[in-house]
């Protein structure tokens, strides 16, 4: 299944899709350095889909789909590359975030418009680094998902599905422990995967609204709840609050000092309803904040 679509306005392709690609390795995701074609695996309501999408130099966007879901996913095209995003009201009031707005002005928020999808790999990064949490995520779809339809799932690395809710809730404890997730991540997962169904709708609800219904589900707090909103439905206003980084690069870029929650929310309040974009911008514009110290070292619950 095929279909062009040409944006009518600026678009950063690999910009807009990267916040989807959870770590080096992630089996739902390949990018092909010839030709710039950003493979992505998910699922839908029909069924899992795999779709190659690749921007031609005229700016038209062609995507490729396979699997019982690639209809809802080309469908949803415009809207996975911004299509319904707004970013028109925006106004930087910062010189970091104006000069990133004037350098990257195809950098909009998409939308999966899954749920499940986003929330899954957001669970899994609850206070554990990157690393931790991306090596766990590929081990759980390499282990548990199904292989993506299409070529991509048939070579010998072939992609992989997410594992679906029924999936997730399928796999032994001892499993959990061997792919790196400790109960209290476990267990979140496991209440999500039980009312995934109703949680599809934050997406549609958008916003606030969305947010609140995904933190019903205990374990699924604020900085989760933006996480997956950021993702799935393209939320200018989800701002990951509780991060470890965040505060401290926002920080450095506008005012020079590390940030905690509270500075965070004072720096960013002239940006409401659009602050997750203000953040993004800040991110995308290449600002690095000094480093002080060693890194934080991942643990291995593995070895717990």
């Amino acid at each position: 299944m095929d279909r062009e679509w040409r944006p009518p306005f600026p678009l950063d392709l690999h910009g807009v899709l990267s916040p989807l690609r959870r770590g080096r390795g992630d089996p739902t995701w390949r990018t092909v350095s010839d030709g710039g074609v950003i493979w992505r695996v998910s699922t839908t309501p029909d069924g899992p889909a795999t779709v190659a999408i690749r921007r031609r130099a005229d700016g038209t966007v062609r995507a490729t789909g396979w699997g019982p879901g690639a209809a809802w996913e080309i469908d949803r095209l415009p809207s996975l590359l911004g299509a319904d995003d707004d970013p028109s009201a925006f106004e930087a009031h910062h010189p970091v975030v104006a000069d990133a707005l004037r350098r990257r002005p195809g950098l909009r928020l998409g939308s999966s418009g899954r749920v499940w999808d986003a929330l899954l790999p957001a669970v899994l990064e609850q206070k554990v680094t990157g690393t931790e949490a991306h090596r766990s995520y590929r081990e759980l779809a390499w282990r548990f998902g199904d292989p993506a339809p299409g070529p991509a799932g048939v070579v010998p690395d072939g992609m992989r599905v997410p594992p679906t809710p029924a999936q997730a809730r399928a796999i032994p404890d001892w499993e959990w422990h061997r792919a790196g997730v400790d109960h209290a991540r476990r267990s979140a997962i496991l209440h999500a995967a039980v009312v995934a169904h109703r949680l599809e709708p934050a997406a549609e609800l958008g916003g606030e609204a969305g947010r609140v219904l995904l933190r019903r589900v205990r374990g699924i707090g604020v900085w989760t709840a933006a996480e997956t909103a950021q993702r799935a439905w393209g939320d200018p206003d989800a701002v990951s609050f509780g991060d470890l980084h965040v505060p401290k690069t926002v920080g450095w870029a506008l005012r020079g000092h590390d940030l905690d929650d509270a500075g965070l929310l004072e720096v960013l309040a002239p940006y409401v309803p659009q602050r997750q974009r203000a953040v993004r911008y800040i991110e995308a514009s290449g600002f690095r904040r000094p480093r002080f110290g060693p890194r934080f070292s991942p643990r291995d619950h593995r070895a717990i």
